[in-house]
């Protein structure tokens, strides 16, 4: 790790300093940021004081080719000086060869299903936009999973099982009923033909890396079915390669009528999608939803050099690969403090004896490495696909120490 630049008193770009800044102007909605981050390339990014950290996050799960990767550099430069913004009054080759892309990763399973795609600029706005869907079926009934996350704006909110981010903005849209994450039978109990749709994530993120398994999801879709519903699968933070699958729900062999896209699909530059499928993809008419950002050339051709990079290098099979020896080697330490690694490819939680994760996190990053706790009990980690496997075993032999530390 570098060490940090000498200095006596905070020089205007300073950690310190910075911080100080930010205090002064930002709407105190995150709180003080942990560093003031300056630089990144590859895996590793540099703070305002000159250290240097592995991440071990992706910025929450959306740089998949790490920081500044030249394939994506040199696509947005080349795309920016030939053509940036039109609007969707007009369209670009680049937005309809990427919808094209995503249509072949959403009906991989089902290829002479129709589909139709519409690109946004986040996560929260492509939900935003599959709520709409399922207010064109004529009902206004969804059904959520306990543990939840899908976003912070009022549609995805609504859907979003976490009181402390819903109880200040209520009421909230809809008529919305949360079941247990996993339990059909509760999933069978709580739908009938009044529900427009069953919102699920294939793997709950933000709850802790929770993986309910492939056969939850075709409970879903049969269920979805004998009552009329759409299955509407958020993969915002598990798609584009996180799990090594270009979606999560992949392998369970299901199609469902609405899934949405965000996080890696950039690489960091914002793009979102919302891809519906069957009947769902011509619910939305001329005038019912648009957006201004959405899909510019810009954002496409980026994304599209995600997906290049992805298949070129065999991205999808290094997650598999690597996801494995982590979950391997960390649960081969047999830590008293770590119960179980869970999670699939390259998105993975650490489950821990005691609730220490956010003070672990604390210590790991003071140590050089980036990840976070999204519950008391579970570190999350989501490296970029490029992960080197020494990079894996340094983390794994960092981690012990980092362990004493925290419950010291």
């Amino acid at each position: 790790m570098t060490e940090p630049l000498p200095t006596d008193v905070a020089s205007p770009d300073s950690q310190s300093a910075l911080t100080a800044r930010y205090g002064d102007v930002m709407m105190n909605t995150f709180g003080a940021p942990k560093r003031i981050f300056v630089r990144g390339e590859g895996t590793n990014v540099w703070d305002a004081d000159g250290r240097r950290y592995t991440d071990f996050l992706s910025g929450l799960a959306v740089t998949v080719l790490g920081h500044a990767h030249p394939a994506v550099l040199a696509a947005i430069s080349s795309q920016l000086s030939t053509l940036g913004h039109i609007s969707n009054f007009f369209a670009s080759p680049a937005q309809i060869a990427l919808a094209e892309r995503l249509v072949e990763f959403v009906t991989s399973n089902d290829p002479e299903r129709d589909a139709k795609v519409f690109f946004t600029n986040s996560g929260t706005e492509a939900n935003e936009a599959a709520f709409k869907i399922t207010r064109r079926t004529g009902r206004t009934r969804i059904v959520a999973m306990e543990g939840s996350f899908h976003g912070r704006t009022m549609g995805a909110l609504a859907i979003t099982a976490n009181p402390a981010y819903r109880e200040p903005f209520e009421p909230l849209p809809g008529e919305v009923r949360f079941v247990p994450y996993g339990d059909a039978q509760a999933l069978a109990e709580a739908v009938d033909n009044t529900v427009a749709a069953i919102v699920i994530e294939p793997i709950q993120g933000e709850n802790g890396v929770v993986d309910p398994g492939h056969e939850f999801l075709q409970a879903a879709r049969d269920i979805a079915d004998e009552n009329g519903a759409l299955l509407w699968l958020d993969e915002v933070q598990t798609g584009m390669g996180r799990t090594g699958h270009w979606l999560a729900s992949g392998p369970s062999g299901v199609t469902a009528d609405i899934v949405t896209l965000a996080k890696g699909l950039g690489n960091g530059f914002p793009i979102g999608a919302c891809i519906a499928t069957g009947a769902g993809s011509a619910m939305l008419v001329p005038g019912n939803h648009g957006t201004t950002f959405g899909g510019n050339p810009v954002a496409a051709t980026a994304a599209l050099a995600v997906i290049e990079v992805i298949e070129r290098e065999g991205l999808l099979e290094v997650a598999q690969q690597l996801g494995a020896r982590l979950t391997a080697r960390v649960e081969a330490l047999e830590h008293p403090l770590v119960e179980q690694v869970r999670g699939r490819g390259l998105l993975l939680g650490v489950v821990l004896a005691e609730p220490i994760a956010p003070r672990l996190s604390e210590v790991l990053l003071d140590r050089g490495w980036i990840t976070n706790a999204p519950r008391p009990n579970v570190l999350r980690l989501a490296p970029p696909l490029i992960i080197s496997p020494s990079e894996v075993d340094d983390f794994v032999a960092a981690l012990p120490d980092a362990l004493a530390a925290s419950h010291g």
